[in-house]
């Protein structure tokens, strides 16, 4: 019989081999410290370099240790729900493999739990050495969901948190495939707490969020918990509608009064403005339509490659 684990952690991997071992020896001594039992999952991405390698060695020299490969990169999102899947603990920790999660705030999101929060999210504090493009954008983000959307989101909110695993099995039966993790986890409710804690440098390589990527992250997060886009696009077609009706009337009046002047500027306004709204409102449909799409072919959330000898498939 299985004995019980009391916190599991879950890490998302991708071209981190540089990474995993560093990490793993700050978590050990943390774990150590903290006297429970724990497992790490690590959940590789479709990494191209040898991460998987080194999991599944480390995971022959400690049976807490343990991998799960995916066939493809699915992203970071999925790859936290897989970790999460197959995770067994009472409490269930997720932080990346950079670094930038330190290990040593742990023994605090540890302590909320005892205390008896159901999730305990993070806030990230940027270091000196963020770059102004990210720290601006992180707030335009935040700023523009939090308007549109009607569910609150905490500013520079990070996928480290800790969840028991009655906000877990909660978290699990939410069926959405394109998923926005922190979105999701304040809709759970629940009884919830945050902490702050400081982001250091990633320890070695670059980050994978390219501007792409970060474009990507935004709409999912708004076209997941907000309808307001499109409410707004129609409002700017209904006054787009109500200004021509008033502009035509104008015409018309002119027209009667002999007193039109052809020109050209009037008409290329019109046109620019009326085929700009009319693109920005098809564009925001469509990302609609493509995630109700995406959502109606019911295909698995991610393919497992291969595991751990020490986990079960």
């Amino acid at each position: 019989m299985n004995q019980p684990i009391d916190i599991s952690v879950v890490i998302p991997v991708f071209n981190e081999e540089n990474n995993i071992q560093i990490l793993l020896n700050e978590l050990k001594i943390v774990l150590a410290e903290l006297s429970i039992s724990w497992e790490i999952i690590f959940v590789d991405d479709g990494s191209n370099d040898k991460s998987f390698e080194i999991i599944q060695n480390e995971s022959l020299k400690n049976s807490n240790v343990k991998g799960i490969s995916l066939s493809r990169n699915f992203g970071h999102q999925i790859a936290l729900l897989a970790g999460i899947e197959f995770s067994a603990g009472d409490a269930v920790i997720t932080m990346d493999a950079d670094m930038q999660h330190p290990p040593d705030i742990i023994p605090e999101l540890y302590k909320k739990y005892k205390e008896g929060f159901d999730i305990v999210n993070t806030k990230r504090i940027d270091s000196h050495k963020t770059g102004f493009f990210k720290k601006t954008t992180s707030r335009f983000f935040y700023s523009l969901i939090n308007f549109l959307s009607d569910v609150k989101i905490e500013s520079a909110s990070a996928d480290f948190r800790l969840m028991n695993r009655k906000s877990v099995n909660a978290f699990l039966k939410l069926p959405e495939r394109e998923r926005f993790t922190r979105g999701l986890i304040s809709w759970m409710g629940f009884r919830q707490t945050i902490i702050n804690y400081q982001c250091n440098p990633r320890y070695s390589g670059e980050s994978r969020y390219t501007i792409s990527k970060m474009m990507r992250f935004a709409l999912d997060g708004i076209t997941s918990f907000s309808s307001k886009p499109l409410r707004i696009s129609f409002y700017l077609g209904l006054l787009t509608f109500l200004s021509g009706f008033i502009y035509a009337l104008y015409a018309v009046i002119n027209f009667l009064r002999g007193s039109t002047v052809p020109g050209w500027t009037s008409i290329l306004v019109s046109v620019l403005i009326l085929g700009g709204i009319q693109l920005l409102s098809l564009g925001i449909i469509g990302e609609y339509i493509a995630r109700i799409f995406n959502e109606s072919k019911s295909r698995p959330a991610y393919l497992i490659k291969e595991t751990t000898e020490n986990i079960p498939e």
